[in-house]
């Protein structure tokens, strides 16, 4: 099993704790309700939503996936941390094994933040993770991301 990781940073006006309970901690509710053309429902399939549950994302006909399914590795609220794995779903294809992401939210000095996510594609055998793969994958991630903080700064009593 061969592996590719890349890291992205992103500066956001939303302070640390704001961002990360939006994306990260309320995300089932609130993802679906932002991107309702994409995502249908987020639902815990077990678990209690920490660490070793295990989360199903349902997506939509507009996309080219049913779903993906996530294992929490980690949920850090005091330091706003969250660790999962990507474990099943389409969007893994024939190429990769899983995916393990790392989101982390520190607080800038301007009042906002900074979040660094990280992506290590886990592929099966000596396969090689295609550049536009990558690419579309930051893409959406960014995306995502974009809308939370739009959200968040047209309602700025949301997640206070």
């Amino acid at each position: 099993m061969g592996a590719t990781s890349i890291t992205q940073e992103l500066t956001c006006p939303i302070a640390a704790a704001r961002m990360f309970n939006a994306l990260i901690i309320e995300a089932n509710a609130l993802i679906p309700k932002l991107l309702p053309q994409f995502i249908k429902s987020v639902e815990l399939v077990q678990g209690d939503g920490g660490a070793g549950s295990i989360e199903q994302v349902n997506f939509t006909e507009a996309s080219h996936f049913k779903y993906v399914r996530h294992r929490i590795n980690e949920l850090d609220k005091e330091n706003f941390v969250c660790r999962y794995t990507m474990i099943e779903g389409e969007a893994l294809g024939d190429k990769l094994e899983s995916i393990d992401y790392e989101v982390k939210f520190d607080a800038a000095s301007d009042g906002g933040s900074v979040c660094k996510m990280t992506s290590k594609y886990n592929t099966k055998e000596a396969f090689q993770v295609e550049e536009e793969e990558i690419k579309a994958g930051k893409e959406k991630a960014m995306a995502i991301f974009k809308v939370v903080e739009s959200y968040l700064l047209e309602n700025p009593q949301a997640y206070a």
